[in-house]
């Protein structure tokens, strides 16, 4: 069963994966310490889906590794509009959000199927 719905390829996400895949240097305590790059991906994703299962989709789909996952659960928002035949009121579905993180290296390219 198919859990990944689509990749996430937001302004947002972007900075953070762009962020995330640099080595950063940092002072602590008088001593300068490096943290390796580990690229962070987002994808939208079923809201039964577990960490594990998307885990496993992912190494699968993309040929990567992953080290770590990290979900979130977005509610349905309701809306309404006032129109010609009235109060039109609805609500967007609710949704799950999986950031990814891949392993020192690793990189997905979205763009390759195009």
């Amino acid at each position: 069963m198919a859990f990944i719905i689509k990749p996430l390829v937001t302004e947002k996400m972007t900075n953070i994966t762009d962020k995330s895949s640099e080595d950063r240097t940092y002072k602590h305590k008088g001593e300068t310490r490096t943290k390796k790059a580990q690229a962070k991906y987002g994808f939208i994703v079923r809201p039964e889906a577990n960490k594990l299962e998307i885990k496993n989709e992912v190494e699968s789909l993309y040929n990567v590794t992953v080290v770590d996952v990290n979900t979130m659960r977005y509610a349905g928002k309701r809306s309404s509009r006032y129109t010609k035949l009235g109060l039109i009121k609805g609500q967007r579905n609710a949704f799950k959000k999986a950031v990814v993180t891949l392993k020192e290296g690793d990189t997905i390219d979205f763009y390759s199927n195009i």
